[in-house]
């Protein structure tokens, strides 16, 4: 990262503008906002700055994953960050909803609402060449409402590219009422503070949440990352980073049942993150994905995939170790089926939104895959789901036994107390006891009538409830 953004066109003129009012600000020791500046809290003067003099900042991470949409707006991005073109592409942006960059954003919208009913509340941070460190998104609702003017904090005059980007993080992450960024976004703030130097520890501080969640992030955002690569048939058609932004739960779930399940068994691992990936893409509730377990690709789908998703016949094979006279077997069979399938409906899920990047009958067989497949899966859920329903309902009966022997356990406990301080009501306990006498004559009736060679405990039950 460069130490220094560079001069915008139009940037010594606004300094000019900036000092010249700070001046006034200052004899005049009038509003101020507080900002962590380098380790420390700085105070910082509030003047009013026209808002179309302002430059939004090129590396806000609050449209990050966005600008990679258009790779020709964003080359000029890049390349020409204060261009007229760069500049509109950014406000365009700010506008759009994260997941859906075609829509815009509620949240957008509201802002605007707010901006128009009662002004500007909070101050935003501007450096001293005037590009937005903080207020990227309230600049652009008030240029399409026609305000004039935004109150802004400045920053000093050493400011560099990493003061911004700090700045705006650390603002971003104060518990007010921001708009917050994308998960994508974050995840890529994420990595973006870690690829400067910083440790773990000190970014998941700042981000307020544990070194355990900031890694199970970071193994998400790897896993999009793959998936991406995976996506492309060779014709440059890809996922984007935003076709994920939607599904933060599903891929920490996964994440932890992945986790989880590799310290046991890592071929089983790979499948379920194989399967539960493909569910993703077909774009299923969180509660459909789980149903996901090792086992669903071989159990639930295997037989029921047409002939056009059915992965070619996989084999395991040895992979040399390079120095070592040693092979060591590559994913197993079964794993290599399932990511083969995946693969399949990651690139179809690709082509299916291409729009005009790929030929129409292309774009419009993938969707057809996608929409054969879902069916498929559709099928394959109803059954897991059915199958999860009868596993709970046949654990149901011995778990309620379990947490009732729980509770005579401690009411042994509480009756041996109870009885040191004689403070037992020995009546309520007799009847308490006939209550329950009750409850297991209708439980030994029930299974009186189901077992017809009774086991140990069954026939104790029926022994124990029987009329004398």
């Amino acid at each position: 990262m460069a130490a220094k953004f560079g001069v915008p066109p139009e940037g010594e003129k606004i300094r000019s503008l900036v000092e010249e009012r700070l001046k006034q600000a200052v004899m005049e020791d009038g509003a101020k906002v507080t900002v962590d500046w380098r380790g420390e809290q700085k105070h910082l003067y509030v003047i009013s700055m026209p808002v179309d003099m302002l430059y939004f900042n090129p590396d806000t991470h609050r449209i990050r994953a966005q600008r990679t949409l258009d790779a020709d707006r964003n080359r000029t991005l890049e390349e020409e960050p204060w261009s007229e073109a760069a500049q509109e592409y950014l406000r365009h942006l700010l506008r759009c909803k994260p997941s859906n960059p075609s829509q815009t954003d509620p949240d957008f919208t509201t802002l605007q609402d707010e901006l128009d009913d009662f002004g500007q509340k909070e101050p935003g941070i501007i450096s001293p060449h005037g590009i937005l460190v903080d207020g990227n998104t309230r600049c652009a609702a008030m240029r399409d409402l026609g305000i004039k003017d935004i109150r802004v904090g400045v920053l000093p005059a050493d400011t560099s590219r990493r003061d911004i980007n700090s700045v705006e993080l650390s603002l971003q992450l104060r518990r007010d009422k921001r708009r917050e960024y994308s998960y994508i976004n974050r995840l890529i703030a994420v990595e973006d503070e870690l690829a400067d130097g910083r440790r773990e520890e000190d970014v998941a501080r700042d981000f307020n949440i544990k070194v355990r969640t900031l890694r199970q992030d970071r193994w998400v955002h790897q896993l999009i990352k793959e998936a991406i690569e995976r996506s492309s048939s060779g014709d440059g058609v890809r996922l984007r980073l935003v076709d994920f932004e939607d599904h933060q739960e599903k891929l920490r779930e996964l994440h932890r049942d992945h986790t989880t399940l590799a310290k046991t068994d890592p071929d089983a691992a790979e499948q379920l993150k194989e399967s539960r990936l493909a569910m993703v893409v077909l774009n299923y509730p969180k509660t459909s994905v789980r149903l996901a377990e090792a086992d669903f690709h071989s159990r639930y789908l295997d037989e029921r995939l047409p002939e056009e998703l059915r992965p070619a016949v996989q084999e395991s094979a040895a992979v040399a170790i390079p120095g070592l006279d040693v092979a060591v077997p590559d994913a197993t069979a079964a794993v290599k089926t399932t990511r083969a399938l995946t693969d399949a409906l990651l690139q179809a899920k690709a082509a299916s939104q291409a729009g005009d990047r790929l030929g129409t009958a292309e774009a419009a067989e993938a969707d057809r895959l996608i929409k054969t497949a879902r069916k498929t899966f559709d099928v394959a859920v109803k059954m897991a789901g059915q199958n999860a329903q009868l596993q709970k309902r046949q654990i149901a009966v011995p778990e309620r036994l379990t947490d009732a022997a729980d509770y005579v356990n401690q009411c042994a406990a509480e009756f041996a107390d109870a009885k040191s301080k004689r403070a037992l009501d020995e009546d309520a306990f007799d009847d308490a006891l006939l209550t329950l006498r009750a409850s297991l004559v209708r439980l030994a009736k029930q299974a009186g009538r189901t077992f017809e060679s009774p086991g140990d405990g069954v026939a104790w039950l029926l022994g124990a409830t029987r009329e004398g």
